[in-house]
């Protein structure tokens, strides 16, 4: 299981935006990721006031960085951007004291283009699933 650290050198995200704090490649085409919402996060601050929700936006990205690991080798000297969002479906609320379990999984590729299906849970119940692509420029 690699920690922030062993991520910093595969993706150049850094706090505030790291938002994996482990992961591991579980095969050529799978990565597994993890994040506990400690309840701090820039992001809950406004999203919602006495009600803090992690944003859907942020739950893509988490689960974008913790696909980038299967790509460690890929990834080395480049930047992933998000080229594309497909079938998001938010299913639940992550809030804090909540652990996000992302599953990737890499469906094709062609050149510089990833495409991934992924999946975050919390206590085995799916909050968020969607399918994205990126560019490693």
């Amino acid at each position: 299981m690699l920690n922030q650290e062993d991520i910093k050198k595969i993706i150049p995200h850094r706090d505030n935006m790291l938002l994996v704090q482990e992961a591991e490649k579980t095969s050529d085409t799978t990565s597994f990721g993890r994040y506990t919402v400690n309840g701090d996060e820039f992001f809950l601050k406004g999203h919602f006031p006495g009600n803090p929700v992690v944003p859907g936006v942020i739950l893509c990205e988490m689960m974008a960085q913790s696909s980038c690991v299967m790509l460690a080798d890929k990834c080395a000297g480049k930047t992933p951007y998000f080229t594309k969002m497909n079938n998001v479906k938010f299913k639940g609320m992550v809030k804090p004291g909540d652990t996000l379990e992302t599953v990737c999984e890499l469906t094709r590729s062609r050149g510089d283009f990833y495409f991934i299906s992924a999946k975050g849970s919390v206590n085995g119940k799916v909050c968020v699933s969607a399918e994205f692509s990126f560019a490693l420029i």
